[in-house]
C-alpha cells in the first residue's frame, strides 16, 4: 500500500482530512517521517506485521485517529488518550489561556470533569508555582489523567486526583479555597447528540451529554453553595461553553449572583465564560 492509496481509502470512507490522516497513520505505524511520506506518495509502505492495515481498517470504521494512535498533543504537552476520555481539542486551549491569566501566583485551582487531565496537567506544567485538584467521575478515566500527569512530569504533590461526582458536589473542599474553578463539562443538549459525527459517537457519552438544555452542569456549579464556598473571595469560575451558549450562561450567572463575560474563539464563536461573584467587581 502506498500513501496515495491509503489516502484514497480514507477518502472513500468519508474522512474529510484524508491526506493528512493518511500520513499520521503511516508515520505512526511505519516510523517514516512526514517529510518522507510527502515526498514519496507512491512508494510502497512497509507493513510486515500488518499494523498499518489494521489501523487503516479501524479508521475506515470511523474510530477516531487519536484513539488509534493512542496519544495526542494539547498545548505544549502530549497526552495518552483512549475511549475512556474525551479527545483533547485545540478549542479548549482558549480555556487554558484564560486560566493562566486568572490564576494568581501561588494560586490553587480546581479542575472539574478533568477527563484526560489535559487542562490540569498543562496548567501545572506552565505554572510551577500553582497547585491543583482534578475531579473525575469515572475511575478508569481518572487513572488515565493520573498517568498523563506523570507522563508530563507533574509531581504528585502538586496535583491531587479525586474520583467524585461533580453534580453531587463530591470534591475535596478542604483543599480550597480555590482561586480558579475551571471546567470543560458536558454541554451538548441531549437531543443534539444523535446528529454528531461517527467519530464523536465513539467518545464517552458521559463527557458530551449536557442534559436537556445543555447547561445542566453550569446550573449545578453556579447554584450550589458548596462550589461558591470553595471559591476564594476574589476567585472565579472559568468554563468552556458551546458555540451559542454565551447568553444562557450569562442569564444563569445573573440569576445566582454572578457576573459573566464571554470570550470568543478565533472562529467568532462563544467559547469561554468567565464568571465572578458580584462583590469582586
Amino acid at each position: 500500500m502506498t500513501c496515495r492509496e491509503l489516502t484514497q481509502r480514507l477518502r472513500r470512507a468519508g474522512i474529510e482530512e484524508a491526506a493528512g490522516e493518511a500520513r499520521w497513520l503511516a508515520a505512526h505505524c511505519t516510523g517514516l517521517s512526514d517529510a518522507w511520506l510527502c515526498a514519496h506518495p507512491d512508494s510502497s509502505l512497509p507493513d510486515g506485521e500488518g499494523k498499518l492495515e489494521r489501523a487503516v481498517g479501524q479508521r475506515e470504521a470511523r474510530i477516531p485517529l487519536q484513539y488509534i494512535i493512542g496519544v495526542w498533543p494539547f498545548w505544549r504537552q502530549e497526552y495518552e488518550v483512549s475511549p475512556d476520555c474525551l479527545i483533547p481539542r485545540s478549542d479548549t486551549e482558549l480555556l487554558l489561556e484564560t486560566a493562566l491569566e486568572y490564576l494568581p501566583e501561588g494560586g490553587r485551582f480546581l479542575d472539574l470533569c478533568t477527563g484526560s487531565g489535559c487542562l490540569a496537567v498543562s496548567l501545572c506544567c506552565e505554572r510551577p508555582d500553582a497547585v491543583g485538584t482534578a475531579v473525575e467521575l469515572v475511575p478508569r478515566t481518572l487513572e488515565l489523567a493520573r498517568r498523563n500527569a506523570g507522563r508530563n512530569g507533574v509531581p504528585t504533590g502538586r496535583l491531587c486526583f479525586c474520583c467524585g461526582d461533580v453534580l453531587r458536589g463530591e470534591f475535596p473542599g478542604e483543599r480550597g479555597p480555590f482561586s480558579v474553578i475551571l471546567s470543560n463539562p458536558p454541554y451538548i443538549p441531549t437531543q443534539d447528540l444523535e446528529g454528531l459525527s461517527p467519530e464523536v459517537h465513539r467518545e464517552p457519552r458521559i463527557a458530551l451529554d449536557g442534559g436537556e438544555d445543555g447547561v445542566t452542569f453550569y446550573r449545578r456549579l453556579l447554584s450550589g453553595a458548596d462550589y461558591r464556598a470553595a471559591l476564594a473571595e476574589d476567585g472565579c469560575f472559568l468554563f468552556e461553553i458551546g458555540y451559542d451558549q454565551g447568553e444562557a450562561i450569562g442569564t444563569l450567572a445573573e440569576k445566582y449572583g454572578y457576573t459573566c463575560r464571554i470570550r470568543k474563539d478565533l472562529g467568532g464563536n462563544d467559547r469561554v465564560a468567565i464568571v465572578c461573584p458580584l462583590h469582586t467587581l
